[in-house]
């Protein structure tokens, strides 16, 4: 009798043990099945992302193609893939330092070194189509046309090109190349072709700062910024021509630069200054009687040598112009941007510059004299 109690009670101690054992198994299969669906539902997004990446890789959703079904995660997640495209943006560039760092200071500039187009293109890689150019680390705070009077004088032009434009880069500054190209063998007027410059140039790009250059003057110091300043200002204040010294305190001639602010509230530049000298007096007479001042950088920063040649054919000295400086504060109101008349011809994007050819007409007859 003992021990069949014995043997019952061992029976229902292991039944119970079985029991137990089964309890514990029905738990821990509950269990891994929740830890294997979230697996899974995380594998299925992972899937569906990379699907989505692989897709636009490929080109797999093209025009009157279907995108294969993945379901509700994947809509969801391509929608997302989107979002992020949208709001990923290049980052702003810094603004540009007022002193750049890579500039070199006084320069070697010499003209017996024989330039050609080829070697001026290989050392200009990285300016566009029309001679423009914008810094690739840095935005700069002005847009800068560089506006130059010009009829056949290309000797002169590839050294222009071959010095400045490395010196404007190193500058960091945003800039684009004209040449304003008098047709036919009229008189030649400078101040005339500056004023259609500036005109023509805001056709190509919104720029607010305008720097005019004769083609035959070259920088010696990099330092000397080529950008427009709170007034207006004449950097070749030093010539080789002259002894490296101002000729005389009025003297606005070879490379000045103005605002358009500045521009227009002088008129521009007068029209009626047909053959050589006077223009940049009454450019002078018309800035001080606005009210403005000329600024100049310091004597040793603005020294410019100068391409010898002879005087043009058809750029004789002005005989009048002594008499239209002295009238200056009459004319200036009447005889500038408000009269200005030309004729465009065409307009042709080199790899280095802008040339844009205009007929300017024929100066009025000289009165007899008397």
């Amino acid at each position: 009798m003992t021990r069949l109690m014995l043997g019952r009670t061992l029976e229902r101690i292991c039944k119970g043990i079985l029991l137990l054992c089964l309890v514990h198994f029905a738990i821990m299969m509950i269990l891994y099945w929740d830890v294997y669906i979230q697996r899974f539902d995380i594998f299925n997004r992972f899937n569906t992302r990379n699907y989505s990446r692989m897709s636009h890789f490929f080109n797999f959703s093209k025009p009157n193609s279907t995108l294969p079904t993945l379901g509700i995660a994947s809509d969801h997640f391509l929608a997302s893939e989107k979002s992020e495209a949208n709001v990923t943006t290049e980052k702003p560039l810094p603004p540009c330092p007022d002193v750049p760092p890579g500039l070199v200071g006084r320069l070697l500039i010499e003209f017996s070194t024989p330039m050609t187009q080829e070697r001026l293109r290989k050392e200009n890689p990285d300016v566009k189509e029309g001679g423009r150019y914008s810094p690739p680390d840095c935005k700069a705070r002005q847009k800068v046309a560089i506006i130059i009077p010009y009829r056949n004088r290309e000797h002169h032009l590839k050294y222009w090109l071959h010095y400045l434009h490395p010196i404007l880069r190193r500058q960091k500054i945003d800039y684009g190349i004209y040449i304003i190209n008098q047709h036919g063998d009229d008189t030649f007027n400078r101040a005339k072709l500056l004023n259609i410059g500036y005109k023509e140039v805001l056709k190509d790009a919104d720029y607010d700062c305008f720097i005019f250059s004769d083609v035959d003057l070259i920088p010696m110091d990099d330092r000397n910024l080529y950008h427009c300043y709170d007034q207006p200002r004449h950097f070749a204040i030093a010539m080789d021509k002259f002894g490296f010294r101002l000729p005389y305190a009025g003297y606005f001639g070879g490379v000045s630069g103005l605002n358009k602010t500045q521009f227009l509230k002088i008129n521009g530049f007068p029209n009626e200054y047909w053959g050589w000298g006077g223009e940049d007096d009454d450019i002078y007479n018309r800035i001080t009687l606005n009210g403005m001042k000329v600024s100049r950088p310091d004597v040793k920063i603005g020294r410019y040598r100068m391409i010898k040649h002879d005087r043009d054919k058809h750029n004789e000295p002005n005989p009048q112009r002594f008499t239209k400086i002295q009238n200056t504060k009459i004319t200036m109101h009447r005889d500038g941007m408000n009269s200005l008349q030309y004729h465009l011809i065409e307009t042709v994007r080199y790899p280095l510059y802008t040339n844009i050819t205009v007929d300017i007409g024929k100066p009025p007859p000289r009165p007899p004299r008397g």
